[in-house]
């Protein structure tokens, strides 16, 4: 009895592992309804003679295939017999019509091989295999300046890649045009060489289908997306230290704490070509990230307008409590601060400040602005506290309201109950409305909100002016 037990085990081991051999065998011959099992490795003879591009290409052809539906999965594990007739000669069907359309897309490669162009050429992508893209072939337009005073995007120029969906930015990069390189995201790349004799503020398609916005870099955009060393002073903030200082074209300022270089280029376009900035940075480090920054936006601004940025930014690295021989003869129109303990720094700078100078100072900290006050107070200089201040910014997202289909959504103005005469006309208002191109001005409904990312607390502003006791 033992043994008819074990032998009836053996053999259902055995039947099982027949069945899944079986199994595997067809899901191996047979893949799905609408993709054909093709070796290219056996017709890679016939096309030994084609370029490696194209070679290449057709690889990536004969791998392609769309994602397969659960009746396809199932159908593909059982073996042939088990499938209905009706199944069978549905799937001869849709066999016969990938093949044709496999053969259509290589007889159109081939031809284009043998053209006089093969930059022309573009590489079919593999859905299937991340990080392989299609090259992208721009349609040729004639880019031509239409406004005068416009410049086509050359090499050297620095720009701004953005992406933007549903409203929001999704992707923002700061590049600089370079022969050979290329623009790289997750939704594809743009080849510089394609992008240079373009038009500045042009959507430019990557080899996905996206639509990229390309457009020059402002003097904003650099200094919040160049490379950083220390954090730096951010534009709401710069523009209002550049008026606390009144800053204007000619004037001599005093920047101490370079940091990543941020406020030293927007004091450099106050203060003009006839104006000065000399610039200490303690950290030698930070003090040469502040000048390569600099340098950078010089050079991209010579190839973008086609004239020099002003060299009126000295940059020294120096502490400023002790840099007495280096402000000896100098008088400063106006100060600017980023230090962790400023008042340390203001009996050296405050003898070389103009009468009725301001100074302003960046603090992180409420406890640093009391410790500035402190210092005040007990070295009794002459230096008033005029405001101390938060700039707080607050973006809002305003749009049309759309509705489900994407259609804007129109205006109904209230009608009074049992008016059905003044409600039948509304609706026909409606209709006519909605069935026209575009709807008529004043006609569709706005939403307004406070955007979603908004930026917290970046730094006091503290205005202190020297006055003559």
């Amino acid at each position: 009895m033992a043994g008819f037990v074990c032998m009836r085990r053996l053999v259902r081991i055995n039947s099982n592992r027949v069945l899944f051999l079986n199994v595997h065998k067809c899901k191996r011959e047979i893949r799905t309804f609408f993709a054909n099992s093709v070796n290219y490795k056996e017709a890679e003879g016939d096309n030994s003679n084609l370029s490696p591009e194209l070679t290449s290409r057709l690889t990536l052809l004969y791998r392609r295939r769309r994602s397969l539906s659960p009746l396809e999965r199932i159908s593909g594990l059982l073996p042939q017999d088990a499938l209905s007739p009706e199944v069978m000669q549905l799937r001869d069907l849709n066999e016969t019509e990938t093949t044709a359309e496999t053969e259509l897309l290589e007889t159109r490669l081939i031809q284009e091989d043998c053209g006089p162009r093969e930059d022309d050429l573009d590489t079919l992508e593999d859905p299937e295999t991340p990080g392989v893209h299609s090259h992208v072939t721009f349609e040729e337009e004639e880019s031509c300046p239409s406004v005068p005073g416009e410049r086509l995007l050359g090499f050297g120029e620095l720009l701004v890649a953005e992406y933007s969906k549903k409203r929001r930015v999704e992707f923002k990069k700061l590049f600089q045009l370079q022969s050979g390189a290329r623009l790289m995201g997750n939704w594809g790349f743009i080849q510089h060489n394609d992008i240079v004799g373009k038009r500045a503020g042009q959507f430019l398609k990557t080899g996905r289908g996206v639509s990229i916005l390309v457009r020059r870099a402002s003097l904003e955009d650099y200094v919040l997306l160049m490379r950083r060393g220390p954090a730096i002073a951010y534009p709401k903030d710069a523009a209002t230290m550049l008026m606390m200082m009144d800053v204007t074209e000619g004037d001599c300022v005093l920047e101490s704490g370079s940091g990543s270089g941020a406020m030293s280029l927007f004091l450099s376009r106050a203060v003009g070509s006839k104006g000065c900035v000399i610039s200490v940075e303690i950290r030698e480090d930070h003090h040469k990230r502040a000048v390569l920054n600099y340098n950078g936006w010089r050079r991209a601004w010579s190839v973008r307008r086609g004239e020099e940025w002003p060299d009126n930014v000295q940059f020294h690295n120096a502490d400023l409590c002790t840099a007495s021989p280096l402000l000896s003869g100098q008088g400063f129109h106006a100060a600017a601060l980023d230090l962790i303990h400023p008042h340390l720094a203001l009996p050296a700078l405050t003898p070389h400040l103009h009468p009725g100078a301001v100074c302003a100072i960046y603090l992180a900290n409420i406890t640093q602005v009391t410790d500035l006050l402190e210092g005040l107070r007990c070295l009794e200089l002459p230096l008033l506290c005029e405001r101390i201040i938060e700039v707080p910014v607050r973006d809002w997202t305003v749009a049309p309201a759309l509705q489900k289909d994407g259609s804007y959504c129109i205006r109904k103005p209230p009608v009074l109950p049992g008016d059905e005469q003044a409600e039948a006309a509304v609706v026909t208002s409606n209709q006519e409305r909605t069935t026209g191109s575009r709807p008529d001005f004043g006609s569709v409904p706005y939403i307004a909100r406070p955007h979603p990312e908004q930026m917290s607390h970046t730094a006091f502003l503290v205005k202190l002016r020297k006055c003559v006791l």
